[in-house]
């Protein structure tokens, strides 16, 4: 049976590479299950759309104002665009217990020793 290639570092996409850094930050904090797989890559998605947003912003030389039709200003798209997706990355990473605020109010499970495991450690 072929064995199945490991993809190298510069071949994952940017999607696999935040989400495999999301969950090591969720393993190190020790909130990380399989279950929220599907929340991490909400997550990650719109990471990568705040990045994308942002090389937009700077490419039109961070134009925080257009012009509308009556000859006023208002906000640009983007940075409209920008402060949903800033709202949105805080609301999945509350729920997925990656700032300090969030992490606070949970309570991490500790894998405890079996009584057996337990009484032998004492022996040593």
């Amino acid at each position: 049976m072929p064995r199945k290639k490991t993809p190298q570092p510069d071949e994952r996409t940017p999607h696999e590479i935040i989400k495999d850094k999301t969950i090591q930050n969720m393993t190190d904090l020790g909130v990380y299950k399989p279950q929220y797989d599907r929340l991490i890559d909400i997550y990650v998605d719109l990471d990568i759309q705040y990045e994308t947003a942002m090389g937009e912003f700077a490419r039109s030389g961070f134009q925080y104002e257009t012009e509308t039709a009556a000859g006023g200003m208002k906000k640009s798209a983007i940075v409209s665009t920008l402060e949903s997706l800033r709202k949105d990355i805080l609301a999945y990473s509350d729920r997925l217990c990656l700032n300090p605020k969030a992490i606070e109010s949970v309570t991490i499970e500790k894998k405890s020793k079996s009584k057996l495991a337990s009484m032998l450690s004492t022996l040593e």
